[in-house]
């Protein structure tokens, strides 16, 4: 488990003399940022509740899915983009915390909720890639609490509306359309929190050239870009 992050200005500051001002992360508000890179090295099967509310239980983490062309599994896309946005969001004096910086770690998809929840982000943001049986399908979408899941009505509205401006902010930023907003009452990450919650899935990595798209350099700095841009709208909003 990775530590919590401190203050930007605490750790990732450079001294005076080392850069010039227009460098300094200079903090410009409290509201703390939950970034969860989906997913880890080794999954973990052991049966976990789906949420507060029901008895139905899921493996407490897998390691994801792989890219068609690239190889690369999903843990490891899903880290880079993470720690992409993180770096953007310091730079914009917005606080982060992260619930995995590397591979090696052993966190159930409810723990990563309840770090949130201890944390008391003013939002989480969960990056996974997709998969689909058809190449063809490909595109970044946008997932948000079921307002009909119970444990998440009191989260729900803020959570869709953080998720509305996610996927804008990816419009912009990639030039695409995308596949839009899909509300889901059967993920643990979301019934389990307290905290408003989206899961941006980034790209479909068994589309070829998505999956090699979502590898590039370039394209990454636009998707945490546009995800940073749709965070600042949202807390500026709070």
């Amino acid at each position: 488990m990775a530590s919590p992050t401190a203050t930007p200005a605490a750790s990732h500051v450079p001294s005076a003399t080392a850069a010039p001002a227009a460098e300094r992360i200079v903090p410009r508000t409290d509201k703390l940022v939950m970034i969860d890179p989906g997913h880890q090295r080794v999954g973990n099967n052991e049966p976990e509740l789906v949420g507060p509310d029901t008895r139905e239980t899921k493996a407490k983490v897998s390691s994801g899915t792989v890219g068609v062309r690239t190889k690369k599994p999903e843990y490891v896309l899903n880290l880079e983009v993470s720690m992409l946005l993180k770096a953007e969001l310091l730079k914009r004096g917005i606080p982060v915390t992260m619930t995995r910086e590397t591979h090696d770690v052993d966190i159930s998809n409810k723990q990563r909720a309840d770090m949130a929840n201890d944390e008391g982000a003013a939002l989480v943001v969960r990056i996974h890639a997709d998969g689909d049986s058809s190449a063809s399908t490909k595109g970044f979408s946008v997932l948000y609490p079921s307002p009909s899941q119970g444990a998440t009505k009191p989260i729900a509205a803020e959570s869709r509306q953080a998720a509305g401006l996610l996927l804008a902010g990816l419009q912009q930023s990639t030039g695409t359309k995308g596949r839009g907003l899909s509300a889901r009452d059967d993920l643990s990450g979301f019934n389990w929190s307290k905290v408003p919650v989206a899961l941006v899935e980034i790209g479909f990595m068994t589309n070829p050239e998505e999956d090699e798209l979502m590898s590039d350099a370039a394209y990454q700095q636009k998707l945490a870009s546009g995800i940073a841009d749709g965070i600042e709208q949202f807390l500026n909003g709070k």
